[in-house]
């Protein structure tokens, strides 16, 4: 969702360049590099050994542009894609390929995007690795476009329904803001550490708004493997939540999704005025780990393949989470829950 979901989108917003500093800066161990180029940012790992590497700061005293995301069009590796077993050449060729070559799993977005932007997509991945196999084994740019479209992946995935049938979602003791008597359900599934659930919390925010007395929404735990730090977030969450505090720290984890460690997390439950020894005991103990585990496994079995997901009233919407999108829906599904509509 959000256009898509992580399995999805988005961005967050930059700085417009006004002045460009560059400057050589010396990376030691425990150090992390965060390496801006073409307009996108990529957090690496920690290093083994010193390093030199060159950092373009760009700095701003007005406005903001947009920042993507990735510099799928021009980076010379892939998530999930080994390239070693190619030549120059070949590797180049590949690249190339994955480029222009769409995806088929209709995300609308080129084989290297879907890679950068939706690392868990099975298609762009499968695709992505016939693609290799068939320059390693020299076959020509024609030869492997045909080989990835007599493929079963070759084929373009059926768009699914925007509103699929409802099925049930245990929702009891979970996180839920809005009135009872709401006659819609929000069920969100959601993970701490993604850029596009942070995005996503801001357009909530508005359909709550536009509908303070029809809306309920109900908070499920769905971190993703790729984040790190996603589980450690959702765990808090729940220990807030023992503390009457899930909301508050929900807001500061989204805001600040990029920071979340252990030292950000305690440093945030003492500003929101928790019990920080009864939180930080909250933090090891197994039920709230386990209760994770339970959100992440109602949310597999309700067909949720990536986050952000929304269900209304159960029915999992395929579309972006934006009000724009969602208010003919939601508004027919107050229509339908009133018994003198229906006459």
């Amino acid at each position: 969702m959000e256009g898509r979901k992580e399995r999805g989108r988005g961005y967050l917003g930059g700085v417009t360049v006004r002045k460009i500093v560059v400057s050589v800066i010396q990376i030691t161990i425990d150090c992390r590099i965060v390496l801006i180029h073409n307009g996108a940012m990529h957090l690496r790992s920690p290093l083994a050994a010193p390093i030199f590497v060159f950092v373009i700061a760009t700095l701003s005293l007005q406005g903001q542009a947009p920042v993507r995301e990735s510099s799928w069009d021009s980076r010379a590796d892939l998530p999930g894609i080994d390239l070693s077993a190619l030549s120059g050449s070949e590797k180049e060729a590949a690249l190339k390929m994955m480029r222009e070559m769409g995806c088929t799993c209709s995300c609308n977005m080129k084989i290297a995007q879907c890679r950068v932007e939706d690392p868990n997509c099975g298609y762009s991945k499968g695709i992505a690795t016939l693609i290799v196999r068939g320059f390693s084994e020299g076959k020509s740019p024609d030869e492997v476009a045909r080989m990835v479209a007599s493929s079963p992946l070759g084929k373009l995935r059926p768009q699914p329904k925007l509103l699929e049938d409802p099925v049930q979602i245990p929702v009891a003791g979970s996180p839920v803001k809005g009135p009872e008597t709401a006659p819609v359900v929000l069920v969100e599934f959601s993970d701490f550490e993604c850029p596009y659930c942070a995005k996503a919390t801001g357009e909530i925010r508005q359909i709550m708004a536009a509908y303070p007395k029809d809306i309920r929404l109900i908070y499920k735990q769905f971190p993703l493997s790729m984040h790190p730090h996603a589980g450690l977030a959702a765990v808090a969450s729940l220990a807030a939540q023992e503390q009457g505090k899930f909301w508050e720290l929900h807001d500061l984890m989204f805001s600040h999704y990029r920071e979340l460690s252990l030292a950000h997390i305690q440093a945030w439950a003492q500003d929101l005025g928790m019990d920080t020894m009864k939180f930080a005991a909250a933090l090891d103990n197994p039920k709230y780990k386990a209760e994770v585990e339970n959100d992440t496994q109602d949310g597999e079995f309700a067909g949720v393949n990536g986050t952000p997901a929304i269900f209304i009233n159960g029915k999992h919407f395929n579309g972006p989470i934006a009000l724009a999108a969602l208010k003919p829906i939601l508004d027919e599904e107050i229509k339908n829950s009133h018994p003198a509509s229906r006459q």
